[in-house]
């Protein structure tokens, strides 16, 4: 078993297929089948199974798995370690995030990182929580963003500032700008939320439903709408009512495109952490935009 046989076999799983991962790879399928063929041999158990649309990890591939992603991870932090005592720039960074957290005081964090390592080349991608737990895990990322903490053992997690949220609206609503004594009193409504899904879902779905519940409502209209922006238009236009980062909407609320509805019960924030692979390397870059995040995002 080798760091080659280990990376045609995560990149099948990620790829979907053999296919696309000869295509990410740059190399020919009969390569590819004949690599992860050997490699079943040496092991003596299938790693993969066949579905409709492409495969699937068999037990014995779900077991392998986060032991091949460490190994290559930790390949990468050896290169990563060497280029930045070479180059003195501190190498290249990949942050996750959350999509919502990409518009809220992340703008802020990146501007002070940029002054601060001018040289370094930063690379953002956003995920659901899950999924950035899941990149930094295996090496995809450096650093992650995400609500709530990952029990993960092999992931380090920094509580950073919660995130508040509020009800936003459309200014012509007949509450906006306005206080109800409870949020039941909005049972009403209908409700823009993220899609609740298994899985890869994102945790911060769950909160409206969750509130309503708790108040002994179990269930409320509501249009899935997976995007937060996508939400803040629908709001605007005065098709539904949402739960959305405070800081999110400020400039609506400053245009005068959105307004806020205030539930005298309702105080909620969703939790944000920082997320790092435990034991990587961190080059000087890395920590110093890990510093930053915890100082900018704990306010």
């Amino acid at each position: 078993m080798d760091s080659d046989a280990l990376q045609t076999f995560v990149t099948i799983h990620r790829a979907g297929g053999f296919s696309p991962a000869a295509e990410a790879l740059h190399r020919s399928q009969p390569a590819i089948s004949r690599r992860i063929a050997l490699l079943e041999e040496e092991l003596g158990v299938p790693l993969f199974e066949r579905v409709t649309g492409g495969v699937t990890l068999s037990q014995a591939g779900r077991a392998l798995l986060p032991y091949a992603e460490r190994v290559l991870a930790a390949l990468q932090d050896a290169g990563d370690a060497v280029a930045d005592l070479r180059s003195g720039a501190g190498g290249p960074i990949a942050l996750a995030t959350v999509g919502t957290l990409a518009s809220t005081g992340l703008t802020r964090v990146l501007k002070r990182f940029a002054s601060k390592a001018p040289g370094v080349r930063l690379t953002v991608r956003t995920a659901t929580s899950a999924e950035v737990s899941e990149l930094v895990r295996s090496g995809a990322a450096t650093i992650g963003l995400r609500y709530f903490d990952d029990p993960a053992p092999h992931l380090d997690c920094f509580a950073l500032r919660p995130e508040p949220l509020v009800i936003a609206c459309a200014p012509s609503h007949p509450r906006a700008g306005k206080r109800v004594r409870a949020l039941t009193e909005l049972r009403g409504e209908r409700w823009l939320a993220l899609p609740q899904t298994r899985g890869f879902g994102e945790p911060s779905a769950q909160t409206i439903f969750a509130e309503f519940r708790i108040r002994g409502v179990a269930a409320i209209d509501w249009t899935a709408i997976d995007s937060l922006t996508a939400q803040k238009r629908l709001a605007e236009a005065g098709f539904g009512i949402a739960l959305l980062p405070e800081s999110s909407i400020a400039e609506e609320r400053a245009a005068g495109s959105l307004a806020v509805i205030r539930a005298d019960d309702l105080k909620v924030a969703n939790p944000v952490t920082a997320i790092t692979r435990k034991g990587g390397y961190l080059s000087a870059a890395s920590r110093k935009l890990l510093e930053i995040l915890k100082a900018d995002f704990r306010g």
